[in-house]
Order: C-alpha cells, then structure tokens, then sequence
C-alpha cells in the first residue's frame, strides 16, 4: 500500500488501504465488510493464503490485513445485518466501508418535523447541500477504533479525514460484533 503512511497505526493503515481499495471501485457501491487479521500470526498459520494475498514476503511484523467477507444481502438494514455477525478469534478486529448522503449541520434546522424514514431520506437525497461520503470504519477486539471519511466532491487520498470518533454509532455496530 503506497499511500498509507507508515508512521500511523496499524489500525489506521488497515483503514485507508480498505478506503484506498474503495475509491479503486468507485462511487455507487453496496456496503463492504472486512475481518482484519494479525498479518504475522496469518503468515505463521496459513501460508498458502499469505502467499495468496500477496504477504508472504513482506518484512513488516505488525500489521493488519484486511480480507473482505461476502457481500452483504441487498434489502437488508445494515444495523439488522450485523447484529447477526459472530467472528471467530483469529479475527482481531473488523471493517466497514458505506457510502452515505449528508447535510452539514446547518441544516438540521431545515428538516421538516414528523417524517418517516422514506421521506427523510428523500428530502435529504433532495437537499441541494447534500454530500456524498464513503465512511470506513474499523474496530478491535481490544477497543480501539479508527475511521476515514472521503467525500465524493474531493476524491482524493490527500483529503481524506481520519479520526477514532468520526462515526461513533456505526463504529458501536462493528464493536458489538465481538459481544458474546
């Protein structure tokens, strides 16, 4: 991953190559979800896969890889869906990457009272200071959380915004996956 820059985390690495490998897809995607895995402890247990994903002859020792799940069911609430998620412990944590419509904060003010969730969401699609956002957001087993934000009006990897508390209600969502 050539962008992602080397003194960040591990966990803030694994997010902008998963926000890296979307912005590869484009714009108009379904939902992406990602097991993030130890990359040693994946090199030490499964060869055959490190080599598959291109890992068995890096140098790095901490690190996380990401390795995407199987696509999540049209139709289907996200909030529903992963509430069905259980991982398994070679999982060390987990990702998401979701595009989105926002409103900036001044026009909250603006949102009509009593409408139901179809017609909220079609107001906002018809707000005309809508943005369009793809969120990547990660979470440990341990706790720790980071996100990366990319509007579609400045798709670029040098505008991208990182932070642990960027989507604090989706990344509780993604935590609640390692609750037994």
């Amino acid at each position: 991953m050539s962008n992602t820059p080397m003194a960040a985390s591990p966990l803030t690495r694994a997010v902008l190559e998963i926000d890296e490998y979307a912005s590869g897809l484009g714009w108009d995607q379904p939902a992406r979800l990602f097991a993030l895995v130890d990359t040693a402890r994946l090199r030490a247990q499964e060869p055959a896969l490190a080599a598959q994903l291109g890992l068995a002859d890096e140098q790095e020792t901490t690190g996380l890889t990401p390795i995407e799940q199987d696509e999540i069911p049209a139709g289907r609430p996200l909030d529903e869906f992963l509430g069905t998620i259980a991982w398994p412990d070679a999982v060390t944590g987990c990702a998401l990457t979701v595009e989105r419509l926002m409103l900036p904060p001044s026009a909250e003010a603006q949102v009509p009272e009593g409408l139901d969730e179809t017609k909220l969401t079609k107001w906002v699609a018809e707000h005309p200071e809508r943005q369009e956002v793809r969120m990547t957001v990660a979470v440990l087993r341990d706790g720790a959380r980071e996100s990366a934000l990319r509007l579609r009006e400045k798709d670029s990897a040098t505008e991208v915004l990182t932070g642990a508390d960027l989507v604090p209600g989706l990344a509780e969502a993604l935590a609640a996956t390692f609750e037994d």
